[in-house]
């Protein structure tokens, strides 16, 4: 049995009193000093034995010391009292380890002292409850933030997503608090508003997970950027069709409101540049590189200046193999411009694949739906894997009704692509992965639609990367 002394004298002493009596352990012996006898309620005799006397006095405190005692408490109203009792016990015990409630700013140098501010652990307890701030574990693990608690908002972009279409890459969720009862999360649980979240992982990133359960619609193309990179290489693109992909553009950024570069690389007609030159405006950034250039290296390093959230170019750069690699490893959203109106755009049609990475980018889609102005349409091939695509449309129906948009699921027996071919226009968004990276040829007889995506390619079309 391990022998611990409490010297007590006020409320919060006697709180800590009865909140050790309530512990689990029974291995611990408590010694409580007491300037004045206070009666506990169902108090163990066994395990608590209560003096009543003035720590103060050196006498009376150095009876008791001569028991072996493995640490010591301090709850005193007094700071004189506090200082004078640490005293004592260091004229007979030099290295016991002390812990103080510390209500005044006390300083002390003694290496087994610690001093508990009780001022910094309400303001800690106390900003825990502000909004928009996470709260993070302080006295378990290392305390540097690796256990997290998230409350998630009615409008997040976690709403109603099922925890196996997450991806936790260095972080897990472990626990869901829900109507104060404890729920252990598994693949097939689905994240509801107001649910309380226990995450564990790197600092670093659940500082970047808590961003993201946070984030609202209306915000993007953030998180990925803030502004908006039209993306031109005179060399790869029709010369007959970039005033449309520009005026194109133009209509894009109005709509989201964020700002537009428009970079031309590889310039070759003088008509043309003086026609985008004259765009140049608070709003509209103008970059044209009359260099030979590197076209990875230079758009990687465009992406990070311009802080770029969405990419747009032709459908004759992105159906280059280099370019379309190059645009993956940005990790940006990327709009590929066919040459249809733009302005007429009215639905956004999804096709539902064996995977559930549309469910991971749901939030990104009703976001882009919310500012356009967009219907939503899934096309469901009714073929195997029908569990997993449920669980994808159960997910659409419920983002849905929290954002008053109304979606359309339509059940195919045929194959999609042929059925969307026969609408007038429309945008099709699909996740951007890296099988969309590899040549055409290769998936001449696939069946995924992802890959088949260049099948609508008279179509515009949104590649969003897949993330949390």
């Amino acid at each position: 049995m391990k022998k611990i002394l409490i010297i007590s004298d006020g409320a919060v002493g006697e709180h800590f009193i009865q909140r050790v009596n309530e512990t689990y352990t029974s291995e611990n012996i408590y010694y409580i000093v007491q300037t004045k006898a206070t009666e506990f309620e169902d108090i163990n005799p066994a395990r608590f034995k209560f003096y009543e006397f003035d720590p103060t006095s050196l006498y009376k405190l150095a009876n008791l010391l001569k028991m072996e005692f493995i640490q010591v408490f301090i709850a005193m109203d007094s700071q004189v009292e506090v200082e004078n009792t640490i005293k004592n016990i260091r004229a007979i015990k030099k290295q016991l380890r002390i812990i103080v409630l510390n209500k005044w700013n006390m300083t002390n140098e003694d290496a087994n002292v610690v001093l508990v501010n009780s001022n910094e652990l309400v303001a800690s307890r106390l900003l825990d409850y502000l909004p928009n701030v996470p709260v993070i574990a302080q006295n378990v693990g290392i305390g540097e933030g690796e256990i997290m608690e998230v409350l998630v908002p009615f409008g997040s972009s976690f709403v109603y997503r099922h925890i196996g279409a997450i991806e936790q890459k260095d972080w897990r969720i472990v626990a869901i608090y829900r109507n104060r009862k404890l729920i252990m999360p598994s693949r097939r649980k689905m994240i509801q508003p107001n649910d309380l979240l226990v995450l564990v992982g790197q600092p670093a990133v659940l500082k970047s997970v808590y961003r993201s359960i946070k984030r609202e619609l209306g915000q993007f193309p953030e998180p990925f950027g803030t502004n908006l990179l039209l993306y031109i290489d005179m060399n790869l693109v029709n010369h007959k069709t970039i005033k449309e992909s520009v005026r194109r553009s133009v209509y894009v950024h109005q709509k989201f409101k964020h700002d537009l570069i428009i970079k031309v690389v590889n310039p070759s007609n003088i008509e043309i540049l003086q026609y985008i030159k004259s765009l140049r405006s608070v709003n509209i950034v103008v970059d044209i590189d009359y260099d030979s250039i590197n076209l990875k290296e230079t758009f990687l390093n465009d992406i990070k200046s311009y802080h770029v959230g969405l990419v747009i170019i032709s459908k004759e750069m992105f159906a280059d193999c280099y370019v379309r690699s190059a645009m993956y490893e940005a990790h940006v959203p990327l709009l590929k411009l066919s040459n249809r109106r733009f302005s007429t755009l009215k639905d956004v049609a999804l096709i539902l694949s064996d995977n559930r990475d549309l469910e991971k980018i749901s939030a990104t889609i009703f976001d882009i739906s919310e500012q356009m102005n967009f219907n939503i349409e899934l096309y469901n091939y009714m073929a195997e894997h029908q569990d997993e695509k449920e669980l994808v449309i159960e997910h659409y129906y419920n983002l849905s009704s929290i954002f008053s948009k109304s979606i359309k699921v339509y059940k195919e027996s045929e194959n999609p692509i042929r059925k969307l071919k026969q609408k007038e226009n429309f945008l099709q968004i699909l996740p951007f992965t890296k099988k969309l990276t590899t040549r055409r040829i290769y998936s001449l007889f696939s069946t995924d639609s992802e890959k088949l995506y260049y099948k609508l390619d008279d179509y515009h079309q949104i590649f969003i990367p897949v993330q949390l």
